[in-house]
C-alpha cells in the first residue's frame, strides 16, 4: 500500500461543497492502492458544521492537524459582527447590500491576503510537513485547492523533499467567478498571476475538475500533460430502494449557496408567468431553497411576487441533502452569470444525476456543465434570458406532475462515481512513483 499526503483546508466536520471531493475520495482510494494521509488545520473557519460527514471518513485514516491562525475575528470587529458568526464564501451578503466597510474588507482580502487569507498557515506548515515527512514519508503529494495557499505549502515541500506533487484544482485561480470583485490594484493582479503561474509549472502534475479548467490552464502555462478529473457522485449514497415517497406537492429544489452572480432572475420571471398562466399551478408550486443566499435573492422572490411559493432553509447536513434531492419533483441547478460561466461545474450536477430525479438548469448551453448533461441526458438548460422556454418548461413538468409521469432518465452516470473517480486519482498516482 502506498501513502499519499492531501493537504487541504476543507475538512469533517466541515460542510459544504469544499469537503465532498476528499472526503468522498478518501473514502474509496485505498481500493485502489493508495493511503491517504491528510493534512488539515484543526480550528479552521467554515460557513457549516455538517457531522454526518464523518462517518463517511474511513477509521484507519490518518488526519494530522496544526493550528491555523486567520485574519477573520479582526475582520468580524470590522464588521460589526460577533466573534461565533460563520462567514460564508462566494460573495454572499444575506442580510443587507454590501456596506462601505464590506467593500474595504474585500479590497483588504484581494490585495493584502494573496493568494488568499489562509496564507499565514504557508510557513508554519512547511516547517511542520518537512519534519513530519522525514519521520512518516509518503510517495506522492496533493494539495486541493481553493484556498490556494494549500498549493503553495505543497510548492514549498515538494522542492525541499522532491516527493512528487499533484496540484488539484477544484475551482480556477484568477478565473473563478468572484476574481473581478476582489478590487485588484495592478500588482496584486500581476502578483496572483505569478503564484498562479508558479503553482502550475512546479507541479508535478496538475488536475483540474472541468476541460475548460484545462484548457485555461494549458494556454496559461504552455504544459500540455494538464489532466481532467471531475467531481461526482457517491452512488452509496442513491440507494434505488431506499429513495421514499415523491413530494406531494409540485417542489423546485435548489441545494448550495445562492450568491448575487447565481440569482436566477430568469426563474423568477418565468416561475411568476407560468403561475399567472394556471391557476392549479398556484395551489402546488413549492420552490425550496436550501444553504445560504444572498439578499438579491430574497429581493428577487419577493419582487415577483413569490414569497408565498419560496421556503428558505438555511442549511441540511449532507445526508439529508441527498433524500431531498431524491424526493423532489424537480431538482434546480443555477450556473453563475459571470465571465468564467462556462468553465463551471457545480458538484451539486453530479449528485442530480444521481437521484434520478429531472436537471433544470440555467446557463450556457455551450459550457461544460451543459456537456456533462447532454452526455447523461440527465435534464434539460435553458440560457439566462430564456424566460419564455424555461416557462414553458415549468409548465411541462407541471403537466407530467400531474398525470405521474415526470421522471429523470439518466444514462451512463457510472463514468461520475465517487469509486470510478477514485481509480482514476489512483492510476494518476501510480503513473508519478512506478
Amino acid at each position: 500500500m502506498k501513502k499519499f499526503l492531501i493537504i487541504t483546508y476543507y475538512w469533517p466536520p466541515a460542510g459544504g461543497a469544499g469537503v465532498m471531493r476528499w472526503a468522498k475520495m478518501t473514502k474509496y482510494i485505498a481500493r485502489y492502492g493508495w493511503e491517504p494521509v491528510v493534512y488539515t488545520p484543526s480550528n479552521g473557519e467554515t460557513g457549516v458544521i455538517d457531522e454526518s460527514l464523518l462517518s463517511e471518513i474511513p477509521a484507519t485514516t490518518t488526519v494530522v492537524k496544526t493550528p491555523i491562525w486567520e485574519p477573520y475575528t479582526l475582520y468580524k470587529a470590522f464588521l460589526g459582527r460577533k466573534k461565533n458568526d460563520k462567514l460564508y464564501s462566494g460573495f454572499i451578503n444575506e442580510k443587507k447590500k454590501a456596506s462601505f466597510t464590506q467593500r474595504i474588507s474585500v479590497f483588504i482580502r484581494g490585495n493584502f491576503f494573496i493568494p488568499d487569507a489562509r496564507m499565514f498557515w504557508i510557513k508554519p506548515s512547511v516547517k511542520f510537513l518537512k519534519k513530519y515527512l522525514a519521520e512518516h514519508p509518503v510517495d506522492a503529494i496533493i494539495s486541493t485547492g481553493p484556498p490556494h495557499s494549500m498549493h503553495l505549502i505543497a510548492e514549498k515541500v515538494h522542492r525541499a523533499t522532491g516527493i512528487p506533487w499533484i496540484a488539484d484544482f477544484r475551482d480556477p485561480w484568477t478565473n473563478i467567478d468572484f476574481y473581478q470583485d476582489l478590487n485588484l490594484s495592478a500588482w496584486a493582479d500581476r502578483r496572483h498571476h505569478a503564484l498562479e503561474l508558479k503553482v502550475l509549472n512546479n507541479a508535478s502534475k496538475v488536475v483540474t475538475v472541468t476541460w475548460r479548467s484545462r484548457d485555461e490552464f494549458r494556454a496559461l502555462s504552455g504544459r500540455e500533460d494538464i489532466v481532467v478529473i471531475p467531481n461526482g457522485f457517491d452512488d452509496a449514497d442513491f440507494p434505488p430502494d431506499q429513495r421514499g415517497p415523491l413530494d406531494r406537492d409540485f417542489t423546485i429544489v435548489h441545494i448550495g449557496s445562492m450568491n448575487k452572480d447565481r440569482n436566477p432572475e430568469v426563474f423568477w420571471k418565468a416561475a411568476q408567468q407560468a403561475l399567472a398562466e394556471s391557476q392549479e399551478l398556484k395551489s402546488k408550486l413549492k420552490i425550496r431553497l436550501v444553504g445560504p443566499v444572498d439578499f438579491s435573492v430574497r429581493s428577487s422572490v419577493e419582487h415577483y411576487g413569490l414569497e408565498g411559493y419560496t421556503e428558505f432553509v438555511e442549511f441540511i447536513p449532507h445526508d439529508e441533502a441527498v433524500k431531498l434531492q431524491q424526493q423532489t419533483q424537480v431538482n434546480l441547478l443555477v450556473i453563475n452569470n459571470s465571465p468564467n460561466a462556462r468553465t463551471i461545474i457545480p458538484g451539486k450536477l453530479y449528485e442530480y444525476l444521481g437521484s434520478g430525479r429531472p436537471l433544470l438548469a440555467i446557463g450556457p448551453k455551450d459550457s461544460d456543465s451543459a456537456r456533462v448533461i447532454e452526455l447523461t441526458k440527465g435534464g434539460v438548460v435553458h440560457e439566462y434570458d430564456d424566460t419564455e422556454g424555461l416557462k414553458n418548461r415549468i409548465l411541462e413538468y407541471f403537466a407530467l406532475y400531474k398525470e405521474d409521469t415526470l421522471n429523470g432518465n439518466a444514462e451512463g452516470t457510472q463514468q461520475f462515481t465517487r469509486r470510478h473517480l477514485a481509480s482514476e486519482y489512483a492510476k494518476l498516482l501510480d503513473s508519478m512513483t512506478n
